[in-house]
């Protein structure tokens, strides 16, 4: 249910085509942002520009909308010879207008209206700087952007209003951010707008929309978020060349959850769905990434909602960008969701609005997409308790929901709970994974682990290359004082659950994840690579000593400062402070091969699904067992692309600290060196492998593993 998917043309022309339904209705059911810039500022300018629009009203999408107000030669002269002020005048026009309504504009301006007073409609003025220049600004440029960061631009002779886009005849030239030979085109009318918005086009002034004619528009907004029933075509808008109401297309969304022709289950994802419901709607999915975790939860929401009429579905992920793969997620099983996080402004009304329709039967399916944050946050928190009684929960990386203060902020007037993670035990938290399980349920039948994965067809094969890595002397004097430590920390507290024992295990993985002869080892792997792409470099949150400057810098600077500028390997940095208009931008770039290298840290280990990865450098190796897995599970999404994957996967080989702390390092070495035997187990080279570690065992006295 985006841009892309659709079939668009690269002109459409009012003698062959119906642009509102082959074009403007099915982009707008897809876009979450809406830029235009037209001409007349027009009652009937307005209510043509407004069809099409209920659904980016659904998903709380935006609009920026640009027009010239129209001014007689007599109001131009006023101003000119300073008779009037120009803002009365502006603001006199513009009320004019507002009050020129018949029924069908008034119906469509109430979707505007709604838009407005959910501040997710701005209006701007284009007027001359030059008063004695009577015309207008007649620039006809529209830009939707969708959840994936498509983007569709169109210019041409069409006009907002009545008889531009139904009697007269117009065309418009359409071009597409996917499609090879628009990029240039794109970027041009992107920065166009942009300017323009922000007052930056010679000759022309941008003013903001006068208090005056925003209250008489609001007077339009209806006391309800306008409904599809509501948006059907009258009779008379009929005729001509619009006949199609967008609230009867075909492919347009449903707005209840139905499950796709084109899906087919795997066995595993049936049998946990048949387990969930024996379970009385309670319990917990442990499968591997890239399993199908998320299918299989809207698919139990389809099945609710054949059986029992489920009326809402909330899902909690932890992260912002996950926020946005649920969205994609739900519109192909038919859903436009509301996304709650971030500004609460943007989205609480709409949600009190939905809420209120919904358990009032006005509605017949409601679908919030939030996050760990904003759901302990009071605007969300406030919104619970009118959520209506068959109404699922869903928490995604359920992990993070164990929590203290994220496991209290849960809803436990919701009954039907699903939890999804491939890892859903807490590292060194047994209270937490104990109430996540209490609240979601337990973890049911089949346990799908990345074996059943990869033999299933649900991951790809891989090669697993083992790099071990040693410390350097200034990093073996503090792990040594580090592991004489944790010995203590065991020896007092008797067990690895204790607060100080914690801190000084992840002081040892930040020590291990950024050690100093891993860049050197990076250099050795990429020197026969440079002509690769779709690689990543998963990195730890540690720091590296930088020979040139002797400063202390993120390991992740170091990598991209390696491959860029040492070694000429194009590559874009992917951590929590990157904003989601450039991850989706980097992302889409890595998947079509434009940008060959991805250097990212944590925050790809929660669910961000870039499946045209095809090799890894894997230089942090968490010892969260979660982590672990996660980070190796991501590079074995499939992809048609892909046949199999490369993983380079950097091992630290502890040194030899004499006799006293040999025992220590055997038992956090047992665990760490556990999962990457495992690992190696399940690749194509297993035998390869297995014999890069077995020096690590054998020194170690680990040989049983």
């Amino acid at each position: 249910m985006n841009l892309k998917n659709l079939d668009l043309r690269n002109q459409y022309r009012s003698d062959r085509h119906n642009l509102l339904e082959d074009f403007y209705i099915p982009c707008l059911e897809r876009s979450l942002t809406y830029d235009r810039a037209v001409g007349f500022f027009s009652s009937t300018s307005l209510a043509a520009a407004a069809k099409g629009i209920t659904a980016l009203t659904r998903v709380g999408g935006r609009m920026r909308l640009i027009a010239s107000p129209h001014l007689s030669p007599e109001d131009a002269d006023a101003i000119a010879q300073g008779l009037k002020q120009r803002e009365a005048v502006i603001t006199t026009v513009l009320l004019h207008e507002l009050e020129q309504l018949d029924e069908l504009a008034s119906d469509r301006l109430s979707y505007l209206a709604w838009l407005l007073s959910k501040e997710l409609l701005e209006i701007k003025l284009a007027v001359h700087q030059d008063p004695h220049q009577r015309g207008i600004y007649h620039e006809k440029l529209g830009i939707l952007k969708d959840v994936d960061g498509n983007v569709v631009v169109f210019t041409g002779s069409a006009n907002e209003s009545a008889s531009g886009l139904i009697d007269n005849f117009e065309c418009v030239d359409v071009f597409r951010s996917w499609r090879s030979g628009d990029d240039d085109r794109i970027h041009e009318k992107l920065e166009n707008f942009q300017r323009l918005w922000q007052n930056q086009t010679p000759t022309l002034e941008i003013l903001e929309f006068p208090e005056a004619a925003r209250r008489s528009l609001l007077q339009l907004c209806p006391a309800q978020f306008p409904m599809m029933e509501q948006t059907k075509i009258k009779s008379r808008e009929a005729q001509g060349n619009y006949s199609v109401s967008a609230s009867v297309r075909s492919d347009s969304p449903s707005f209840y959850p139905i499950t796709p022709a084109w899906l087919c289950l795997r066995p595993y994802q049936q049998q946990a769905i048949a387990n969930w419901f024996v379970n009385q709607g309670r319990g917990t999915l442990k499968m591997a990434t890239g399993s199908g975790k998320t299918i299989t939860a809207l698919a139990i929401t389809a099945e609710l909602y054949q059986k029992i009429q489920l009326q809402a579905l909330l899902v909690v992920c932890p992260y912002r960008h996950l926020v946005k793969q649920w969205a994609r997620e739900c519109q192909k099983f038919g859903l436009v969701p509301v996304l709650a996080f971030e500004n609460v402004r943007s989205w609480q009304g709409l949600l009190a609005t939905q809420l209120y329709n919904v358990r009032s039967g006005h509605q017949p399916f409601l679908t919030v997409i939030t996050t760990n944050a904003t759901l302990m946050s009071p605007g969300l928190q406030s919104q619970l308790p009118f959520f209506p009684k068959k109404t699922l929960i869903v928490g995604d990386e359920a992990h993070n929901l164990g929590a203290q203060k994220l496991e209290a902020s849960l809803p436990r007037s919701i009954g039907l709970r699903l939890g999804l993670s491939a890892t859903p035990e807490r590292y060194f938290d047994d209270r937490g994974t104990q109430a996540l399980f209490d609240y979601f349920g337990a973890v049911l039948e089949p346990e799908f682990t990345l074996r059943n994965a990869i033999q299933q067809g649900a991951l790809v094969h891989y090669l697993y290359y083992p790099i071990l890595v040693e410390l350097t002397e200034p990093e073996i004097e503090t792990y040594a004082d580090l592991t004489s430590k944790i010995g203590r920390a065991i020896a007092i507290g008797g067990d690895e659950d204790n607060d100080s024992l914690t801190a000084l295990l992840m002081q040892r993985a930040r020590l291990i994840g950024a050690a100093a002869n891993k860049l050197e080892a990076l250099r050795e792997i990429m020197r026969s690579r440079l002509d690769t792409t779709h690689t990543l470099f998963y990195c730890g949150d540690g720091s590296v000593e930088d020979d040139l400057s002797e400063e202390s810098q993120r390991q992740l600077e170091a990598v991209a400062q390696i491959l860029g500028k040492e070694m000429g390997f194009g590559v874009a940095t992917y951590t929590a402070e990157t904003t989601l208009e450039e991850r989706e931008d980097v992302r889409r770039q890595f998947e079509l091969g434009e940008l060959p290298g991805l250097v990212a840290i944590r925050c790809l280990d929660e669910g961000v699904d870039i499946p045209a990865i095809q090799t890894a450098v894997i230089l942090a190796s968490s010892g969260n067992p979660r982590q672990f897995v996660q980070r190796r599970g991501r590079i074995l999404r499939s992809h048609p692309d892909k046949q199999r994957a490369t993983l380079f996967d950097m091992i630290v080989l502890p040194p030899d600290l004499g006799r006293e702390t040999l025992e220590i390092e055997r038992n956090l070495l047992r665990k760490e060196l556990r999962r990457f035997i495992e690992f190696a187990d399940l690749a194509d080279n297993a035998g390869e492998a297995r014999v890069k570690l077995l020096a690590l065992q054998d020194r170690y006295g680990l040989l049983d593993l």
